[in-house]
């Protein structure tokens, strides 16, 4: 559990480094909040980087919330890692 709130905690702090965006909630839509589709590449690449996975573009673009990129980024570390 604790790994999951460090996870999620690491996904907000980048989507606010990445594009300036404070999301309210976890499962705000950050698109909704403000995130551009000019700050997603910047963003995944950003991901990608701090957790040292490589994200398929399409589960990227279907994850729109900080809960669900922290779900999917730990779904894809247990299978690298399996």
């Amino acid at each position: 559990m604790s790994d999951h709130l460090d996870s999620l905690d690491a996904v907000l702090n980048a989507i606010r480094d990445v594009t300036g965006v404070n999301l309210e909630q976890p499962d705000q839509d950050f698109y909704d909040a403000g995130v551009t589709s000019v700050q997603a590449l910047p963003l995944l690449l950003e991901l990608e980087e701090r957790f040292q996975v490589s994200i398929p573009d399409d589960r990227f673009v279907a994850a729109r919330s900080a809960r669900r990129l922290s779900e999917m980024i730990q779904d894809i570390s247990k299978r690298e890692c399996a």
